[in-house]
């Protein structure tokens, strides 16, 4: 197979989520074939793409930062319980995104056990340190840090009218880092269940997130 058709390959294999079989199909391979292309292949692409992913602090620069927090599905995995999340009702990886208030992504976080909530995420992946002088609005789970989030309403009372008000801004502004999100998991392998060696998939998290600034232009 020539190196277009093998990018190609790896390319619709990460970007679709298909498995191995229906990709050969689409490229009248095996599936043999498919595992051996885009095993080879996909490392080679992070390279040829390292530079494309910004240093966070450089991309946030000067700009206020919208963060929250998704799941990369897997599936349950023997010895990997603390990847289930309770509140998600499903195992996966916690990765932190950063945006703008366009919705153009910023950031992803190195990826964490699926059990660990936002908050706990938003400082073990250091985010809380690196973005410390920066301005940054997220949802209630990231109450604590120096984040500015909605108010909650408080026990046995209500909201005042400027808190409400208060809160339907920071939801409207907080909208741009969930589009950003949608649109990051149209590479499927990161919304519709990873299927493959749970040791790899930090590095194809890696990869997408250069694939993904790299169409972005960066």
């Amino acid at each position: 197979m020539g190196l277009y058709r093998a990018v190609a390959l790896t390319l619709v294999y990460v970007r679709q989520n298909l498995n191995q079989a229906a990709v050969g199909d689409l490229f009248d391979v095996s599936q043999s074939t498919v595992s051996r292309v885009h095993r080879a292949m996909l490392p080679l692409i992070g390279q040829a793409l390292c530079l494309h992913i910004p240093d966070l602090k450089e991309a946030i620069r000067g700009r206020l930062a919208l963060v929250d927090g998704t799941d990369v599905p897997t599936g349950n995995r023997a010895g990997h319980e603390d990847n289930y999340s309770g509140k998600r009702r499903r195992s996966g990886l916690n990765i932190q995104i950063a945006a703008d208030t366009d919705g153009h992504l910023l950031g992803i976080s190195a990826p964490l056990p699926g059990s660990m909530h936002d908050r706990r995420a938003f400082t073990e992946s250091d985010w809380e340190d690196l973005l410390a002088d920066t301005p940054v609005i997220a949802d209630p789970a990231y109450q604590g840090t120096h984040a500015i989030t909605p108010r909650k309403k408080p026990k046995g009372g209500e909201l005042s009218t400027s808190d409400k008000a208060n809160n339907k801004t920071i939801s409207s502004i907080r909208s741009a880092v969930e589009r950003c999100i949608a649109h990051l998991k149209n590479w499927k392998m990161l919304a519709t269940g990873y299927r493959g060696r749970l040791a790899e998939l930090p590095n194809i998290i890696r990869i997408i997130t250069a694939l993904e600034f790299y169409r972005l232009g960066w």
